[in-house]
């Protein structure tokens, strides 16, 4: 067995891959090790709409009983809830079953400690250490010392209550298109938009356990574009299956992906005095019209490796408030410890309502360059030696120096195949994708 967990928890084909047993290890061990080994601990447990969640919370929750910790289960509730949540009520950890925008056939499990942030690599390795070695945890509760499972009815709400603190604004008279992707955000989304004031119209709002993603929700913004246009929104929402990332549409039905959300909100932070040190945090995928856009308003981009817990560790480490991806995991530090689709459509109409001009005309200052993305095929123990190549480096450079800063060139490993991922950026698409297949070949040619 290989490594467990990814950059986002456990995950896997659900009953194959993430077995009830794999489950329940999980939550055996991961509680004992979070929880310090405490007595009668206090586990937050939320899931998606996917239909093994009930078959995996129910293992899950058997080893964190066995552990001697009490699960607090949730019921279905945005991935974020589970977060907030677990400091809300003062939990000495949480635990989401979800596999965000995969497939229904997939889940995933993923943890919080105590103040709701995601694992560190070294607890996560911690708990790894136990699976794979095929060994357990030495205590073993009998009679009252083992954990009772107990049911909370009021998260849904607790949630919203939270999020409407998050800004100052109602949301009378605007008309909103949300798509919930069949997912978790289904009775949340329309509850906290709803009790703020706003007129909406939803879609895909009627989970069965099966449709959860498909053909709809965040990775596929061309449904909720067509019912933003079709019901005459001031803009549109859409959530991906747990409800930790969002992509707008403005009123003319063009997407508002997550670099111009973080481009409306971070000019908005900084002509208020919100952001620290003038910055905020990307990823090396980030179009490079964000740094561009923000430069305008004297705002500094710092970029991390792809993934929201990298986004968020440069947060934490320096203080800074905003962060986020292109992908719509964008992170409120001063409101919450994860990416939140809700809580980012909540602050993205908070500016929209304080500027009181429509979506389009903010999301302009940002014009977003094309990219082209190819994969070169490699051998695996070579997927890593792209910059110790000094032709392939050499190359990189001069295609880089004809951009004159107009234009960059991102090469990456993937973190699981033999391939080496080319981004060329710049202004004219067919001389980028003729760079790109340049480059393609010569690594395969190279290092092939």
């Amino acid at each position: 067995m290989g490594k467990l967990f990814g950059t986002d928890g456990v995950r896997g084909i659900a009953n194959t891959e993430l077995t009830c047993e794999l489950a329940y290890k999980l939550g055996r061990i991961g509680a004992y090790i979070l929880t310090k080994g405490k007595k009668k601990a206090k586990i937050i447990v939320g899931k998606d709409t996917r239909v093994s969640g009930d078959m995996l919370e129910a293992a899950l929750v058997a080893g964190i009983l066995s552990a001697g910790s009490d699960a607090v289960c949730l019921g279905v509730v945005p991935t974020p809830a589970v977060s907030y949540l677990t400091r809300k009520y003062k939990a000495d950890a949480g635990v989401v079953i979800s596999a965000s925008h995969n497939p229904v056939e997939y889940n995933g499990i993923k943890f919080f400690n105590r103040d709701g942030f995601k694992l560190p690599d070294e607890v996560e390795e911690q708990i790894e250490y136990y699976l794979l070695n095929n060994e357990d945890i030495d205590y073993i509760p009998t009679g009252n010392e083992i954990g009772k499972k107990i049911k909370i009815e009021t998260a849904v709400q607790d949630y919203t209550d939270f999020l409407k603190t998050t800004i100052d604004v109602d949301l009378k008279g605007i008309k909103i298109a949300v798509d919930c992707a069949n997912g978790a955000a289904y009775i949340t989304a329309p509850k906290v938009l709803s009790e703020l004031g706003a007129e909406i119209n939803v879609i895909n709002h009627n989970p069965n356990g099966y449709n959860i993603n498909y053909k709809c929700g965040s990775t596929h913004p061309e449904v909720i574009k067509e019912y933003v246009l079709e019901t005459g929104a001031d803009f549109g929402l859409s959530f991906d299956g747990d409800a930790d990332r969002l992509i707008a549409i403005d009123e003319k039905g063009n997407i508002v992906d997550g670099d111009k959300i973080m481009a409306i909100c971070g000019a908005y932070f900084m002509e208020h005095g919100r952001l620290k040190n003038n910055t905020l945090v990307a990823t090396v995928m980030s179009n490079i019209g964000l740094e561009k856009a923000l430069k305008e308003y004297g705002c500094n981009v710092v970029k991390t490796k792809v993934g929201d817990r990298y986004v968020l560790e440069e947060m934490k480490k320096s203080g800074y408030v905003l962060g986020g991806e292109q992908s719509g995991h964008i992170i409120f530090l001063e409101h919450n410890t994860t990416g939140d689709g809700l809580l980012s459509a909540l602050q993205l109409m908070a500016v929209v309502r304080n500027k009181n001009k429509p979506l389009s005309e903010l999301a302009s200052i940002m014009i977003k360059y094309p990219q082209v993305l190819k994969n070169a095929k490699v051998r695996n123990d070579n997927k890593k030696k792209y910059l110790e190549d000094e032709v392939i480096a050499s190359r990189i450079k001069e295609i880089e120096k004809i951009f004159h800063g107009e234009g960059r060139v991102l090469i990456r490993p993937s973190g699981t195949e033999p391939l080496v991922r080319v981004m060329i950026e710049g202004n004219n698409k067919e001389i980028l994708e003729n760079y790109a297949v340049e480059l393609v070949e010569l690594i395969e040619k190279r290092l092939g």
